[in-house]
């Protein structure tokens, strides 16, 4: 059976041979990749390596290709949300996995390694300011995954059923979806000193995290319900923007990932650390040891 072929329209490669966002072409990726959402932060996780092999620049994507302690590693920035982790996913895929040249998949298919180190804001106890969490199920608010064909053969529908009751959902603010992070990698990555989270992953810092200025919230009750969730023995401990779309995405298309971040609120307590830039570091050389 012919392989599908991808037109112009829908794989758009810039004319130095680089995909169309990101602007890296296909042999300056590694198999294992560091996701950051600040495109400051790829020059830290650089920093790391004893060799520089590629970069590109293009908008909030920011990428480095190099070495640490004798492995490839592309750091890459992704800016904020899941709308910017479709198009990041959708092109290292095609980087791997589709043939520039034929515009068709190629005959061997490669699994890239992708770790989102971020921050995050706490929802318990046991996550005070400066816990790393490691996200083994995100919940995504965005949606994002519904546009995608078999979004259910990798979702946990049972726990979505059971989230939608708890905080009694409305059906008008779109479909949550939970997704999985590689069970293999966060054992690798997250080990004893990280703790194992369910994630909400919001479409947006204000309102769908529950924080109110000049707008009210259409559910002001809604934080609440999250944070007395229990479905398993498991709570909500964090919430972010990007880890749902990218566990259920790399799922889809065989590729491992797991988000890791560090708590710099804690919205149950009200704590906050601002200079948080200050002390990630530590989070980027762990994973960076472990990947």
């Amino acid at each position: 059976m012919d392989k599908k072929y991808f037109a112009p329209s829908e794989l758009i490669i810039n004319e130095d041979g680089s995909i169309f966002h990101l602007h890296v072409k296909p042999e300056e990726l590694a198999d294992k990749v560091i996701l950051v959402g600040d495109p400051g932060r790829v020059a830290l996780v650089a920093s790391h390596f004893e060799k520089i092999e590629s970069e590109a620049n293009s908008r909030e994507f920011r990428t480095v290709t190099g070495i640490y302690k004798g492995k490839q590693i592309t750091a890459l920035s992704t800016g904020i949300g899941c709308d910017n982790i479709d198009i990041v996913v959708n092109e290292l895929d095609a980087l791997a996995n589709i043939d520039f040249k034929t515009r068709k998949e190629k005959d061997e298919l490669r699994s890239l390694t992708l770790v989102r180190i971020g921050t995050c804001g706490g929802l318990q106890l046991n996550t005070p300011v400066g816990t790393y969490i490691a996200s083994q199920k995100s919940i995504g608010f965005d949606g994002l995954l519904n546009f995608y064909a078999r979004r259910n053969e990798v979702c946990d529908l049972e726990f979505e059923k059971e989230f939608k009751k708890q905080v009694e959902w409305d059906d008008h603010m779109g479909n949550p979806y939970v997704a999985n992070a590689d069970i293999a990698l966060t054992e690798q990555i997250a080990q004893d000193d990280m703790v194992r989270g369910v994630t909400i992953a919001c479409g947006g810092f204000f309102g769908p995290q529950g924080r109110e200025l000049r707008l009210p919230l259409h559910d002001p009750k809604l934080n609440e319900k999250i944070e007395t969730f229990e479905y398993k023995g498991m709570h909500i401990t964090n919430f972010e923007m990007e880890s749902s779309a990218l566990a259920g995405l790399a799922s889809l298309m065989g590729h491992k990932a797991l988000t890791c971040c560090m708590v710099i609120a804690n919205r149950l307590v009200k704590e906050v650390n601002s200079g948080y830039k200050n002390t990630i570091d530590g989070l980027i050389t762990r994973v960076l040891d472990r990947i």
